[in-house]
């Protein structure tokens, strides 16, 4: 198998994975910071059996000493499941997924700022068209069921603190973050528990939380080992099939109506960014060698 075929397949696994994540939330009937709690828990703990297997507990420890950036990145990951667990607990889960799409165009104004990365023209023009997206999403948000202003900004907050994790992550390359993830998930479900009763389940809740947090440890490990064997603007185009197969799972499942806003302003944003990394890798394609020359 190429590595491009494992990448894609890996990626994929990743990406289905994490579509019911949403579901899930809507399913179990506990407050939202107990899901946080239980979903920190399982997941951390089942991603953190398969990288002490994998590479070991000394890429714990060199995570760990990462320098400041890696802290960055822990404390990032650790607030963006919690953020995301509230975003859908108060608003439509086609506002969330169409909203937290929207993270590669935080990434880049981070980048700009912290890194100073110089922007190009396309990336300008994109997040020009997601801003106007965005803006159609929170404008409805008034006018269909079940969304809100408040779940709005609270998926803002998820789109913007991943990508500090992800700009902090660029700070460190020489050391892979893939092991602080268990870390962060623990951490996380560590500093709610004292805010949560997490024992106070029923058998089917206790069914719902497991499975969830299988999917979450396998939707985590495949966009973690994917981009390592295919380009950056593939991965983000498979990652953008999670914002159109969340609501329609979702719809499908619960009859959560997404609402004309939210497909509308969710189509310009998934538009422009497919748009902007379709021409990445048009860019990147190699270029057929002429008829006639051999390889030296």
């Amino acid at each position: 198998m190429s590595d491009q075929l494992k990448g894609l397949l890996i990626t994929m696994m990743g990406v289905l994975f994490v579509v019911p994540d949403s579901l899930f939330i809507r399913l179990i009937e506990v407050p939202p910071l107990e899901i946080s709690f239980w979903r920190g828990l399982s997941t951390g703990l089942l991603v953190l059996v398969y990288v002490l297997l994998s590479t070991g507990a000394r890429s714990v420890g060199a995570a760990l000493r990462g320098g400041p950036y890696a802290y960055v990145y822990l404390v990032a990951m650790s607030v963006t499941g919690v953020l995301f667990t509230l975003a859908v607990s108060h608003t439509s889960v086609a506002n969330v997924v169409f909203i937290i799409a929207s993270m590669p165009v935080f990434a880049a104004l981070l980048s700009f700022v912290w890194l100073g990365e110089r922007m190009s023209r396309r990336m300008m023009l994109t997040m020009i068209a997601v801003f106007i997206g965005l803006g159609v999403i929170t404008y409805g948000s008034g006018e269909t069921h079940g969304a809100s202003l408040k779940g709005d900004l609270l998926a803002v907050g998820v789109s913007f603190v991943f990508a500090i994790a992800l700009t902090a992550a660029r700070r460190v390359r020489s050391v892979s973050m893939v092991p602080m993830l268990p870390v962060a998930y623990l951490v996380s479900a560590l500093c709610l528990w004292p805010f949560v009763q997490p024992l106070q389940l029923g058998a089917g809740q206790i069914y719902l939380i497991g499975l969830h947090g299988v999917f979450i440890a396998i939707s985590s490990i495949g966009l973690a080992l994917g981009p390592r064997y295919i380009p950056s603007a593939e991965v983000a185009l498979l990652i953008l099939l999670e914002s159109v197969l969340a609501p329609l799972l979702v719809w499908f499942a619960l009859g959560e109506d997404p609402g004309g806003y939210a497909l509308v302003g969710g189509a310009i944003v998934i538009g422009a960014l497919a748009l902007s990394n379709v021409s990445v890798l048009l860019r990147k394609r190699p270029k057929a060698a002429p008829i006639g020359r051999g390889a030296p």
